[in-house]
């Protein structure tokens, strides 16, 4: 990657600058992140090691786990980690592989939950076997892929094109688009409206189709 700035390195404020709160928050969020890596990886373990669970329901659990384990692991170790840390730094470029694997695993989760394999058998059980085949079903995980893919590069593209040359503090427990692009030698605010619209209408709008689609699924039953 390459640095158009200063800024070699950040330093993240966290939640909190307090010890004994560092250390509850410490034990907290480890709990927390272990319990989840766990239950994800022993529903990934249980698809996979079993013959049974090859149905396209299972098929989209397997991914939904998966990305949920990857979304926790690209925030959470590093954050818990440096709740023990007295300065917490983190270089420019493992910030924006930060932000770039937050944006790719948690926009690819919102679009698992979409998938019409519920609506599908649900709505139209007798072709359910012809309609969500296997090819069809890879097809599907291709183009979340790629759609997470596209709008995660364009978080990275828009932070790489920032001149950085203000204060390296960033007031957050990790590295997001609007604390990072704070200490930035220009005016951002157009830049922030333009991020901020670009991941609220996304989300809003795989919200929508997510709510329009079960609600007609809970209709029909």
């Amino acid at each position: 990657m390459q640095q158009n700035n200063s800024i070699t390195e950040f330093i993240l404020l966290g939640l909190t600058q307090d010890p004994k709160k560092q250390k509850m928050v410490f034990v907290i969020f480890f709990i927390f992140y272990v319990g989840t890596l766990g239950g994800n990886l022993l529903i990934i373990v249980t698809i996979k090691s079993s013959q049974t669970l090859g149905s396209p329901m299972y098929f989209f659990l397997f991914y939904l786990s998966l990305v949920d384990a990857c979304f926790s692991t690209s925030i959470a170790p590093r954050f818990i980690v440096d709740t023990l840390s007295t300065k917490k730094i983190i270089s420019y470029n493992e910030c924006l592989i930060q932000v770039f694997a937050w944006h790719l695993f948690g926009y690819m989760e919102i679009l698992v939950l979409m998938a019409m394999d519920r609506y599908v058998a649900i709505c139209k059980p007798l072709n359910y076997p012809t309609i969500m085949r296997c090819q069809v079903c890879i097809i599907l995980i291709a183009f979340m892929w790629i759609g997470s893919f596209i709008h995660s590069m364009a978080q990275i593209i828009l932070a790489l094109r920032l001149p950085f040359c203000g204060s390296n503090l960033i007031d957050h427990y990790c590295c997001d688009k609007q604390p990072s692009f704070k200490p930035t030698c220009i005016d951002i605010d157009m830049m922030d409206l333009l991020v901020a619209f670009n991941s609220r209408a996304l989300c809003a709008s795989s919200f929508v189709i997510l709510m329009i689609s079960y609600i007609v699924t809970l209709h029909l039953l």
